[in-house]
């Protein structure tokens, strides 16, 4: 369905979400280590997010990047807003998002309004209803970008008119 994604041809912004130490305990002591959640976009319809860990933040950072990258979507856009109404799930993340009038801005949390500045869109309304755990929000966001679809795109795979798709 969807076409890869070349990140070397986009102009990519990145953004640290979430930064999470954890620390292992072993016979000699405790060993600490960083996971960073990154989010990587071009601010016209392309975004991606990424997981990276290492024992220094600088190097998770770096690695979440390359991950991002790697893991990029094309969201269905309808000029600066989403085409409809939509509700992205991941684990226990469950994200609503709703299309908003020109004007209304980005009312989302933190983890989700990275996500959509990223992806380009400046007039949107979200909620998280389930889980606030970074990682799932962040996921269940890029879930429910990735199943919206134009009026145009659904008469295409279904052969028919876009006056029919609308009724």
């Amino acid at each position: 369905m969807s076409t890869k994604i070349n990140p070397a041809e986009l102009d990519l912004s990145e953004q640290l979400v979430a930064l999470n130490r954890v620390s292992k305990t072993v016979k000699g002591g405790r060993i600490a280590r960083f996971a960073a959640i990154m989010v990587v976009g071009d601010r016209n319809g392309h975004v991606g997010v990424g997981l990276g860990k290492a024992a220094e933040v600088p190097e998770a950072i770096r690695k979440g990047i390359e991950d991002a990258k790697k893991n990029m979507i094309t969201v269905s856009l309808k000029g600066s807003t989403i085409p409809h109404e939509v509700v992205g799930v991941f684990g226990a993340g469950k994200v609503l998002l709703k299309p908003a009038a020109p004007g209304t801005g980005i009312i989302a949390g933190g983890k989700v309004r990275a996500v959509l500045e990223l992806a380009g869109i400046s007039n949107i309304r979200a909620k998280c209803l389930r889980s606030n755990n970074p990682t799932n929000v962040v996921k269940a966001t890029i879930a429910g970008l990735e199943a919206l679809r134009t009026a145009e795109e659904v008469a295409k795979i279904r052969d028919i008119s876009v006056e029919q798709v609308k009724g």
